[in-house]
């Protein structure tokens, strides 16, 4: 699902499944993974340009190649407002930062930052159901 708020007067969008995954999953995954890559968005109304959006895509696949149920699941994604992040749940914070690292191995370094939080009931991505206010 693709959801558009504003925030200060400029676009921001998500994409997220607006319900929780199976209790099984949610269990094995009690680390919220946050991905966050600030950007100059005044150009292009807090969107990136072009060139930084075709490195994020590279990103985004290099992580999409890593996630499996047993590793990590995404929970959202959101882009604008000068910021995207790409937001996942995960088990084992190590394991997932090799797999990453190996898939991003050989890439330019990305101007990210990465936080893990610990959420074992998946508050974050219930919050952002309910604010959106998907059912």
């Amino acid at each position: 699902m693709v959801v558009e708020t504003h925030k200060d007067g400029l676009p921001i969008l998500w994409t997220f499944v607006p319900e929780l995954p199976a209790e099984g999953i949610r269990l094995a995954l009690p680390w919220l993974t946050v991905f966050a890559w600030r950007y100059d968005g005044s150009s292009r109304n807090g969107m990136p340009t072009i060139e930084v959006n075709e490195s994020m895509l590279k990103l985004d696949d290099a992580i999409g190649r890593i996630e499996r149920s047993d590793l990590c699941v995404e929970a959202y994604r959101r882009v604008g407002g000068g910021l995207r992040e790409f937001v996942f749940y995960v088990g084992d914070r190590e394991k997932f930062m090799a797999e990453f690292n190996a898939n991003v191995s050989g890439h330019e370094r990305y101007p990210i930052e990465i936080k893990f939080y610990k959420d074992e009931s998946w508050s974050e991505l219930q919050k952002l159901i309910d604010d959106l206010g998907v059912v």
